[in-house]
């Protein structure tokens, strides 16, 4: 008599069971692991875009200027970083990127649901031909997919040096929503 080879349908549902709860487990990991990696790279692009125009600034003399992007060529007016910057050299001074000024460098949107947001009513940021930065202290809130709770604030210093802060409550509310 031949011995009979396979599974019950018990084991293949038991079996079922066990992956589909693997699964369960590991995909929400993977995920907040995803949006922690996309959250470090825009941190990277808005340092990359920082060193860039303060950078040129120093080596030119010229103003630059880094911007949230509303083309990819022109500047936007709103604290909204998430749709990508751009960096320009400003010889005019005007904060406005005109078609005879040299664009340095230019950031597509953000990936997945990281979200950035400059300080109310700093939508330029202007590097003097020292490499320091024009005005004020200027703060981004960085937001992605984990949540409120793991928002992060990027302070740029005026002389152009970032570190890492602790957002406000209405920071938090303007960038982690939706």
């Amino acid at each position: 008599m031949p011995i009979a080879r396979g599974f019950t349908l018990l084991e293949c549902l038991i079996a079922m069971a066990i992956a589909a709860l693997l699964f369960g487990i590991a995909l929400p990991a993977a995920s907040n692991g995803l949006e922690a990696a996309r959250a470090c790279n825009a941190r990277s692009e808005l340092l990359s875009g920082l060193t860039t125009a303060s950078t040129r600034a120093a080596l030119t003399s010229q103003r630059t200027v880094l911007c949230p992007s509303l083309d990819g060529v022109q500047c936007s007016d709103s604290e909204d970083w998430s749709a990508g910057w751009i960096v320009f050299i400003d010889p005019n001074a005007d904060r406005h990127h005109d078609p005879d000024e040299r664009l340095l460098q230019q950031q597509g949107p953000l990936a997945g649901k990281v979200h950035l947001r400059s300080t109310v009513g700093r939508t330029r940021i202007v590097f003097q031909g020292n490499g320091g930065n024009a005005g004020s202290n200027v703060s981004f809130t960085l937001c992605d997919g984990r949540g409120a709770a793991r928002a992060v604030s990027l302070v740029l210093s005026n002389a152009g040096r970032l570190r890492e802060g602790v957002p406000t409550e209405a920071a938090i509310a303007a960038t982690c929503a939706g």
